[in-house]
């Protein structure tokens, strides 16, 4: 009889669990908040502040810095209606987190919560970017085009595969942001790179990194962070959850052995930066495929992502004859394309959706694809041009670029001897 009404008392908590708060979930998402958090202005500040040359290296962290800044306010005032309110092809009713209080809830975790999520997304989002277009952007212009484009691109691609929209949903399989993070990103580092031109000494001279062993640190954070990135994305504390974070350190460990692997072979040398960028190339190509693929198919994304960016790099890169500084395209774009086309072929038995079917979960999976590519390429360009005329011209001059953009710009140096 006890046990009678104990189930009782349990049972309203059992009906209503989809409108209850979890402490549990709560708990977890504040730490992956917190996780992804650190992967902009620490994880992906340094590692893209490693690569750059000395002169540039102030001016690189600070648009990583400054775009989590910017991305934040324009994400509470804005972004996060755009993406996650109500409407078919962008979303509304939620400017200023209007209609949103303290016991708001989305799922199981306070909606505040998730709004700050969601909003550690966009600012890396435009921050990865920032890495297409370093040495040679103004400043400010970057910072009016950070606010811009989560505005215009990251917030209603967003919506389309994640914020309820349904005109411009494929179906696509994107558990923590394959297309809707890093094949957005990537795109739009690459338009900016070619609206921007080459840099002026670009296949002139040597341009080495500042600092691998920032580079190396950066990326160690950015895996630290991914964790977040990737398992905060089920919003709960469960077991897809728990596979998503496993996965996420399998691929990205395979990631650095499949870039070393193939530069050993390419070059007879396995560098340090090279193995730190093919960690981030497993992160990113097992991000779309983390709350289905099992261990067997992280293995496979994350090698095939390492070998893929390494590729992209020291090929397919010279054969396109675009600057882009740092690599945001080919480590972020096209692995990010590979990633998500990996999600629909990896798919551990126990996360197959009943009567699933590869065939058109692909055309789905290349449908998002080819969307995220053309609206992001295209707005894209028509947001930094508006940036640009705001600040009288994209471009550093010549005397800027040359000095570097440290003691121009911020007036400071990133070593005082």
């Amino acid at each position: 009889m006890k046990r009678f009404y104990l189930a009782l008392l349990a049972l309203p908590t059992l009906v209503f669990a989809e409108d209850t708060l979890s402490s549990g979930d709560t708990a977890w998402m504040l730490v992956a908040t917190a996780f992804v958090m650190l992967m902009t202005p620490a994880g992906l500040a340094l590692f893209y502040g490693g690569l750059t040359r000395s002169k540039n290296v102030l001016n690189t962290i600070g648009m990583s810095l400054g775009a989590y800044a910017v991305g934040t306010l324009v994400w509470v005032i804005v972004g996060y209606s755009i993406a996650f309110g109500d409407g078919d092809i962008i979303g509304t009713g939620k400017v200023m987190l209007s209609g949103i209080t303290s016991s708001s809830l989305t799922g199981t975790i306070p909606e505040l919560l998730f709004v700050a999520f969601q909003g550690t997304f966009a600012a890396i989002a435009v921050a990865i970017a920032s890495g297409s277009m370093i040495e040679r952007v103004k400043f400010s212009t970057f910072m009016i085009f950070a606010a811009l484009w989560i505005v215009a691109v990251y917030a209603p691609v967003t919506h389309w595969a994640w914020g309820g929209g349904t005109t411009l949903n494929f179906g696509e399989m994107d558990f923590a942001g394959g297309t809707v993070v890093h094949l957005n990103a990537g795109v739009a580092g690459f338009v900016v790179a070619m609206i921007l031109g080459r840099r002026k000494d670009y296949g002139k001279a040597a341009i080495k990194p500042f600092s691998p062993v920032l580079v190396v640190l950066g990326a160690a954070l950015l895996w630290f962070g991914w964790f977040g990135f990737n398992a905060g994305s089920e919003v709960a504390a469960d077991g897809t959850a728990a596979s998503a974070f496993l996965v996420t350190n399998v691929a990205a460990s395979l990631g650095v052995i499949g870039w070393i692997a193939v530069e050993w072979l390419v070059y007879k040398k396995a560098t340090l930066v090279g193995g730190a960028s093919g960690a981030v190339a497993g992160l990113v190509a097992i991000t779309p495929a983390s709350g289905s693929a099992g261990v067997e198919g992280a293995i496979i994304i994350g090698l095939i992502g390492g070998a893929l960016g390494f590729y992209g790099v020291a090929k397919l890169k010279t054969m396109f004859k675009v600057d882009d500084s740092l690599d945001a395209f080919w480590i972020h774009g096209l692995v990010g394309i590979w990633g998500s086309v990996a999600t629909a072929i990896f798919i551990a038995d126990y996360a197959m959706p009943e009567n699933y079917n590869m065939g058109s979960q692909l055309v789905s999976q290349f449908s998002a694809i080819g969307l995220t590519i053309v609206y992001s390429a295209i707005v894209t360009a028509i947001v930094f041009f508006i940036a640009s005329a705001i600040t009288g011209g994209g471009r550093v001059d010549e005397e800027t670029e040359s000095r570097g953009l440290d003691e121009t710009v911020h007036g400071e140096k990133a070593i005082n001897l």
